[in-house]
């Protein structure tokens, strides 16, 4: 079912095959480095990883909680290697909402989809993706729901 649900936020390149529950704690390299906690690692035909993120408080996230570094750290090997990633996506499922960052036209949207872009708006790096669903923007009634990630937007809801 899970695989199911994520299916339907990722692109068709993407479709997952595997799911793994690892180790839930990574902690960083010195003491005052700040922990980050990971449900699950997912993993494409390609054998592209990303992570489920759930967050369930009113946070915005610094650049020293950016725990989207484990999965990238992980991948790099020891003596030569050819520096080749494989893709990383953050899905965070959201029960708050980032209405006070977004322009007026944003605050109602439920899915965002980010990558970081460079001076004229080209995605910096292709292989990073972060896709946050804001729940509390969801108001369709169950009568209204028409394609699957309505539907899973609604269970979840």
């Amino acid at each position: 079912m899970l695989m199911g649900f994520l299916n339907t936020l990722l692109p068709k390149k993407d479709t997952i095959v595997n799911l793994t529950f690892k180790n839930n704690e990574h902690l960083g390299q010195g003491f005052v480095d700040r922990k980050a906690i990971y449900d699950i690692y997912c993993e494409n035909e390609k054998s592209e990883k990303f992570i489920v993120e759930i967050q369930k408080q009113r946070k915005i996230i610094s650049k020293k909680e950016l725990f989207i570094i484990f999965p990238i750290r992980e991948q790099a090997e020891k003596g030569e290697w050819d520096f080749q990633f494989k893709a990383v996506y953050c899905i965070g499922i959201l029960d708050f909402t980032f209405n006070d960052y977004k322009i007026e036209s944003e605050k109602n949207e439920v899915m965002h989809t980010i990558q970081l872009k460079n001076q004229h708006g080209n995605a910096f790096y292709e292989k990073l993706t972060f896709i946050y669903l804001e729940v509390l923007n969801f108001k369709k009634t169950e009568a209204e729901l028409t394609i699957r990630l309505d539907k899973w937007l609604y269970f979840i809801k």
